[in-house]
């Protein structure tokens, strides 16, 4: 005799992988928005060429870094005192302690516009 059985999960098959596929397309738009604002911190392009205020903290000539205490900084960054490398090391000779500042930064975290403050 030729029987055929069914298996009782099979008729469940079709309905699990929809529900998967449906869950699947509603949480792709939150990972890409998830992922694109994530990736805004990280921009490969220069953050701004925008001046942001500055108070000079320390002069590392050596190092060729300037500790500067600042206000928010354009793409997101609060305000905080932190060490910058600088594009132009001849930079440092010109500046002091305590010393006001307008400087922009790259991607790098790098000053690369600086201007004394009047």
């Amino acid at each position: 005799m030729n029987r055929r059985t069914t298996n009782p999960a099979r008729p469940l098959l079709p309905a699990l992988i929809a529900s998967i596929a449906f869950a699947a397309g509603l949480a792709a738009p939150a990972l890409a928005a998830d992922k694109m604002e994530h990736g805004a911190m990280h921009a490969s392009a220069p953050v701004d060429t925008a001046l942001t205020d500055g108070l000079v903290k320390k002069v590392d000539k050596n190092g060729g870094k300037l500790t500067v205490a600042h206000g928010p900084l354009p793409g997101g960054m609060p305000g905080m005192t932190m060490a910058f490398h600088v594009k132009d090391a001849a930079w440092l000779d010109a500046l002091k302690e305590g010393q006001k500042i307008r400087f922009a930064i790259d991607d790098k975290m790098t000053i690369i516009r600086l201007e004394t403050a009047k």
